[in-house]
């Protein structure tokens, strides 16, 4: 079991660097309390990055992250960029591709403190608990795109993916099942997109290796519908990149707020992860004190588990911010008055208290 790493920080944009120093925190009051080493480099991703090294990230923060054991990033996105060729968002883009990171785990669970934060019933959001995988580097977001008319009045983007691209992730979807409930729900778009026919296809192909897990096939947009009338129907749901992002955003809400999503991307094994919260910059709170840290810190607690290799650790994350939860500690997104550095403190003292640890 080891004990030491080597961590990239990206703080990134808005309330980026706020969540990621919170979650900074939390690691280093972890790290104390497990005897583990934590040596950190930390560079700029987005519209920092833009502003400082005229790139939304560079060759060397690339090459940072491919030799880092997990990269943890807080946010990418800036409006002083909206509309123009050089965009935060390609230095995301840009990360997974230099990591493989091909799957996209985003983990949602109705807290039972939380629940009354939510806009659904309690009895509709009781037991939630399930994963949504999402495949990263294919589909509309990486495919060719055009812009053309004589007034730039056509635009153009194609959706593309392979049969391997579907393999792989569906691989991690019904892994991931056998692991849990072992019930995987595929979403696609069969009934009009030649790419979810071939989507639905290879999935049922991949469902053969794995016996031992259930498989239903839905599309795209009734599994929207089903999230918001029955969340509890489902264990994993397996998608390709454009709908997950969607669906997740979704998913976001049954917690009570996307502040409270953590997400791990994932490539070929003895890769390194690539973690951030799922809320983005959220650059009208910037500077306030009042951004939601939990997402981030799940996210920390995400990176013990998938890349670390120390569950223990992220259990013992994870317990903490329960216990914080329970306590009373949420931010205003949550219908509570607590602000960053006091969620981010009240998580480190039950670390240190040891609450979080079994």
């Amino acid at each position: 079991m080891r004990d030491s790493f080597r961590l990239l920080l990206l703080p990134g944009d808005g309330i980026g660097p706020e969540v990621v120093g919170a979650a900074r925190r939390v690691l280093d009051r972890a790290a104390e309390h497990f005897g583990i080493g934590l040596e950190y480099e930390e560079r700029g991703i987005g519209g920092t990055a833009i502003r400082r090294e005229g790139a939304p990230v560079s060759d060397e923060t690339l090459e940072a992250a491919k030799a880092a054991d997990a990269v943890l990033l807080g946010a990418v996105g800036d409006p002083e960029f909206e509309g123009g060729s050089v965009r935060p968002e390609q230095g995301l883009l840009a990360l997974r591709t230099a990591l493989g990171t091909f799957a996209n785990l985003r983990p949602v669970t109705a807290i039972p403190a939380l629940i009354p934060s939510s806009t659904l019933k309690e009895e509709v959001l009781r037991g939630v608990d399930l994963l949504i995988v999402r495949e990263l580097t294919g589909g509309l977001y990486f495919g060719e795109k055009e812009e053309a008319g004589e007034s730039g009045d056509r635009a153009s983007d194609l959706c593309a993916y392979t049969r391997g691209e579907v393999v792989r992730v569906a691989r991690v979807a019904f892994e991931a099942a056998q692991r849990r409930k072992g019930f995987v729900t595929s979403v696609d778009k069969a009934n009009v997109l030649a790419t979810s026919r071939l989507w639905r296809r290879v999935v049922g192909e991949v469902a053969e290796e794995y016996p031992d897990v259930s498989v239903e096939h839905v599309l795209v947009d009734a599994a929207a519908m089903y999230l918001i009338r029955d969340p509890g129907r489902f264990d994993v749901l397996l998608t390709e990149n454009l709908f997950g992002d969607i669906l997740s955003d979704e998913a976001a809400m049954l917690p009570g707020s996307m502040g409270m999503l953590p997400s791990a991307s994932l490539g070929e094994p003895g890769r390194p992860g690539l973690y951030e919260p799922v809320h983005g910059s959220a650059p009208d709170i910037a500077g306030t004190g009042v951004a939601n840290p939990y997402a981030a810190i799940l996210s920390a607690a995400m990176m013990f588990r998938h890349s670390l290799g120390r569950p223990d650790v992220s259990g013992a994350i994870e317990r903490a911010v329960s216990t914080a939860l329970g306590a009373g500690f949420s931010t205003g997104d949550l219908g509570g008055s607590k602000g960053t550095e006091e969620v981010t403190d009240a998580v480190c003292r039950w670390m240190a208290a040891g609450e979080g640890v079994a």
